[in-house]
């Protein structure tokens, strides 16, 4: 087992792209190749920027790939925002997956700041 399998942040952030796909495999078929595309790339860039980030040798480039993980999670969010002004989404579901992504933000702004990022280098 990796070191990033066993951070609540990527277990978390997996579970959301998960649910991600999903739901968007359920957006109307011209949107294959925009917004369906676009939206699964950023949540996979979440989960992608974590484990990469993981393998790094110092905290300061730990710290820029768990800001890259931020950033795409904010891409993702706004293109949730266009599913639910285009109908694509219900306001339930909506909010669901805005709660979700809270909650990773928040770990990830905290993982950012911790002061024990070497200890989770994986160590073959």
């Amino acid at each position: 087992m990796y070191s990033f399998e066993k951070l609540e942040v990527w277990q978390k952030t997996r579970k959301f792209v998960k649910r991600i796909y999903e739901i968007t495999s359920f957006y109307p078929k011209q949107e294959q190749f925009g917004l369906i595309q676009h939206t699964r790339k950023s949540a996979v860039s979440i989960l992608s920027s974590i484990a990469e980030g993981s393998s790094r040798f110092s905290k300061t480039d730990f710290k820029r790939y768990l800001q890259i993980s931020i950033g795409s999670l904010y891409e993702t969010i706004s293109q949730l925002f266009i599913a639910l002004d285009n109908n694509y989404l219900t306001n339930d579901l909506f909010n669901e997956l805005y709660n979700d992504s809270e909650y990773i933000a928040k770990m990830l702004s905290k993982l950012s700041k911790s002061q024990s990022l070497s200890t989770i280098n994986y160590q073959p």
